[in-house]
């Protein structure tokens, strides 16, 4: 190593170590920590409101009592047994669970709904738990700081670091995707320590791993265990078994609870899948129930939406289209604050109709920063957009249509016939909608997994789907009276 750069390394080295260590609260040790406490509470803080607007929360108060109590129960018990740990369920099908700094914890109604006891509940909760008392994203964000510091002083000193600094910054990303792992690890033991003191059987946590795996698979997703900040579901599965099998030696206990039935009769009733009270897909057309408007959108586009915003991308990468709300209230308002805070150059604009509601149409153009990697040099790259802002019931609906300057003419027209085909919603067979719903079920007589459904009506395309939703296979063997989840339609229907 360049001698210049040597000493600077070292000197700054020094210099954080002597004032950002901070002891861990999980293992003991110092570490060098240039988050503190107090801005962890503030980021959560901070944080949280976006996080509800983003996905909304799901309101059941049976299951926000539960989680509440069992939260309480394990933050108690927790390496930072003070904290004042906050607990959500997110109206989300997605299945995820995370926690940001300052104990706040979100479940998402769908990871909810794939839990099959109140054990594997507990053990992904002191998982979650885990990440905030071992400060893994206060200590994530303190290395980013101390690197990406003594990368920018290295750069500065050294002619030789500059010409490997994108070596370096690649060496930076595998050094921040093992922590990853390592975090993910620490907090799967910590999940196994914190519901086995509660008195959960933690290997039941190894089980959810399974459901995960599954759900991978069904997906067609496929992820080498070395390119993800999470461990395999297959390894974190052996390895929670572990964990478990030493914790409950070490505990003395011989009961540990599981509690399924209660579990299962707590989440019945919940929706699954996409709302459709929140806007959905049907016959190539986003409807939106509550709000009573539909548009087109393109056939084979993939659509993300969340209570704040649509977004939906073509196959091939190359365009994308937003709908989202102005904050404005007139017109012209939300059209200068659309130019204004996206940095828009307007090329051309107009004042029109949509289906008789007033709007303002838009051309605009962005400039871009692209790095080409082949050259290592800078190369500028427009992005055009066209916007729509369309006047309805007391709001304001922004739409955009996104696509470099190269490829913008051959998606204009896509673009154009879902935002002027904007239009209100009267047909009440569309906005009559209601979500799916677990519905618990009795199996009456012993049978296989696949038999039972075949009696309650579940189409045979969806049984594998039932299956992982059971944490099942179809040929296994059930007992008479076991209870399990189906899924029911809007209409009342058994629809799998």
């Amino acid at each position: 190593m360049h001698n210049k750069l040597k000493t600077t390394f070292f000197l700054i080295l020094g210099i954080v170590f002597l004032h950002s260590c901070a002891v861990n609260p999980v293992t003991g040790k110092k570490e060098i920590m240039l988050v503190s406490t107090e801005q962890e509470l503030a980021m959560g803080a901070q944080s949280d409101p976006a996080i509800i607007a983003n996905y909304g929360l799901y309101n059941d108060e049976s299951i926000q009592k539960f989680i509440n109590v069992k939260g309480k129960e394990m933050g108690a018990i927790s390496h930072l047994p003070d904290l004042n740990y906050k607990f959500r369920i997110l109206d989300s099908p997605v299945v995820n669970a995370f926690a940001v700094p300052g104990g706040y914890i979100y479940f998402t109604r769908g990871i909810m709904a794939h839990f099959n006891n109140e054990a594997e509940f507990a053990g992904v909760l002191g998982h979650e738990i885990g990440h905030i008392t071992a400060r893994h994203s206060a200590a994530q964000m303190s290395k980013q700081q101390l690197y990406g510091g003594l990368f920018v002083a290295g750069m500065i000193v050294s002619e030789e670091f500059r010409q490997m600094g994108e070596l370096a910054q690649q060496g930076l990303g595998l050094m921040f995707l093992k922590f990853g792992r390592d975090d993910e690890s620490q907090s799967d033991e910590l999940g196994v320590s914190y519901s086995t003191q509660v008195g959960y059987d933690a290997s039941q946590m190894a089980g959810f791993f399974e459901v995960l795996h599954r759900l991978q698979a069904q997906a067609g997703v496929s992820i080498p265990t070395f390119q993800t900040t999470h461990p395999d579901p297959v390894d974190r599965f052996n390895k929670v078994h572990m964990h478990a099998d030493a914790y409950q030696k070490q505990s003395g206990k011989t009961d540990f609870k599981v509690n399924r039935n209660e579990y299962l009769q707590m989440i019945d009733g919940m929706v699954y899948g996409e709302d459709p009270r929140q806007g959905y897909v049907k016959y190539n057309t986003f409807f939106h129930p509550e709000l009573k408007f539909y548009f087109p959108v393109p056939p084979e586009w993939q659509i993300v939406n969340t209570p704040q915003m649509l977004q939906m991308a073509s196959k091939d990468g190359k365009a994308l289209m937003l709908m989202t709300l102005s904050q404005e209230i007139t017109l012209k308002a939300a059209a200068q604050a659309t130019v204004e805070q996206d940095g828009l150059q307007v090329v051309e604009s107009s004042e029109t109709k949509v289906n008789g509601l007033p709007a303002f149409a838009m051309i605009s153009t962005l400039k871009q920063q692209q790095q080409q990697q082949a050259q290592q040099k800078q190369a500028q790259q427009d992005l055009r957009i066209l916007t729509y802002l369309i006047h309805y019931n007391g709001l304001i609906y922004k739409f955009y249509g996104l696509a470099n300057a190269v490829d913008f003419n051959n998606y204009y027209r896509i673009f154009n016939n879902t935002m002027a085909n904007f239009d209100i919603l009267s047909d009440p067979q569309m906005f009559n909608v209601t979500p799916d719903r677990i519905k618990i079920r009795k199996v009456n007589r012993a049978a296989t997994l696949e038999e039972a459904l075949v009696s309650l009506s579940v189409p045979q395309t969806e049984m594998e789907s039932i299956a992982i939703l059971n944490n099942m296979q179809l040929n296994d063997q059930l007992l008479a009276g076991i209870w399990i989840k189906t899924i029911v339609g809007g209409i009342g229907n058994f629809k799998g």
